[in-house]
């Protein structure tokens, strides 16, 4: 009798693993190094901790994006939001696969080179998985692509003008790479036709590199996110920081003159969190006060929405972002993060 055909095991963070492309990639992104024995600065403090994704809706949305063979940053980026996003009915979709060329040490995402690979089915794919979750705002995300020659521009623009042509009435936002600062690719994916085009800044100048990949730079993001507001003055722009890498106050309130100077409209700030131990340790938490500080800082300096927050990420309740409310996160639900946290440590 044959022995039953068992799923196969998944590969170890940090070690290399073949896609089904055919692909050579490390798993979460980042191999084992000095960083994987610094621990974090201390346990996960009670206002982090999040359910466990379940729930009918949670189950739709999944099927609908492996029935798709879609990707996900709320999976790939292991997301601490992934059960209300799916729960609510949205997702962030992440194009070009599940393999990115660059390897920064805050994300766990797979890192290799996809040699040129791309599902040219995709854009379809995205627009009929779009329909079917009757999505009015949806947000493209992707790995970066060094290894095409347009970095993937030409690919969003099809994605893009494929919701629209399925769905006009759907909103679309793209968080994109820096197209290693090429303003004419920038220009090719604003063009096809957008609500808000966010690149992250990610952190503060001084923390650019070792965070991010050698590729990422700080003055390459504004550079992207000042031109993208030029071209397309009507379109809202956007960035995001994490927090608890070791930044200043001062160098937030620094990166925040920046983007301003760089004219972009909308900030989200959240807990950076180590995806796994060979990930950058966490340098500290930052209560729910301190967020509700730093918001009023950046909407002090003229944003026109700063969204801060422990579980805020850059995607976080998007299609909420010009309510001015800290997209619900007001102060009564941040109370309720705080009465939490306290009965959690009276336990």
């Amino acid at each position: 009798m044959n022995d039953p055909i068992l799923p196969r095991a998944r590969p170890a963070s940090g070690t290399k693993f073949t896609t089904p492309q055919g692909q050579r990639a490390v798993m979460d992104g980042i191999r084992p190094s000095a960083l994987s024995d610094v621990p974090d600065v201390s346990g996960k403090p009670a206002w982090l901790r999040v359910r466990v994704p379940s729930g009918a809706k949670y189950q739709e949305v999944m099927e609908i994006v492996r029935s798709h063979q879609l990707a996900t940053v709320c999976a790939e980026s292991k997301c601490p939001n992934i059960a209300e996003c799916w729960g609510r009915g949205t997702a962030t979709l992440m194009l070009m696969g599940s393999v990115c060329t660059r390897a920064c040490k805050f994300c766990s995402v797979n890192t290799g080179n996809p040699k040129g690979w791309l599902d040219a089915a995709e854009p379809a794919k995205v627009a009929d998985a779009v329909a079917l979750m009757g999505l009015r705002y949806v947000v493209l995300t992707s790995v970066d692509r060094d290894d095409l020659p347009d970095f993937g521009a030409g690919h969003y623009a099809a994605c893009i003008r494929a919701i629209h042509a399925r769905t006009p009435q759907t909103a679309v936002e793209a968080l994109t790479p820096d197209f290693q600062g090429r303003h004419d690719l920038v220009a090719q994916v604003l063009d096809a036709g957008l609500a808000t085009y966010a690149q992250n800044l990610e952190t503060v100048r001084r923390l650019t590199h070792p965070v991010r990949d050698a590729r990422a730079g700080y003055e390459q993001t504004l550079s992207v996110l000042a031109f993208a507001k030029r071209h397309a003055p009507q379109t809202v722009t956007k960035t995001s920081l994490m927090l608890g890498l070791g930044e200043t106050d001062a160098e937030i309130d620094g990166a925040l003159d920046d983007m301003r100077e760089a004219a972009v409209d909308v900030v989200t700030m959240g807990q950076y969190l180590r995806p796994t131990r060979n990930h950058l340790p966490v340098q500290r938490f930052v209560t729910p006060d301190e967020f509700l500080r730093y918001r009023e800082m950046a909407l002090a300096k003229g944003f026109v929405e700063a969204v801060a927050g422990p579980l805020v990420r850059s995607s976080y309740r998007a299609e909420r972002v010009l309510e001015h409310n800290n997209v619900g996160l007001d102060d009564a639900v941040l109370q309720g993060i705080r009465d939490s946290a306290a009965a959690a440590l009276r336990c």
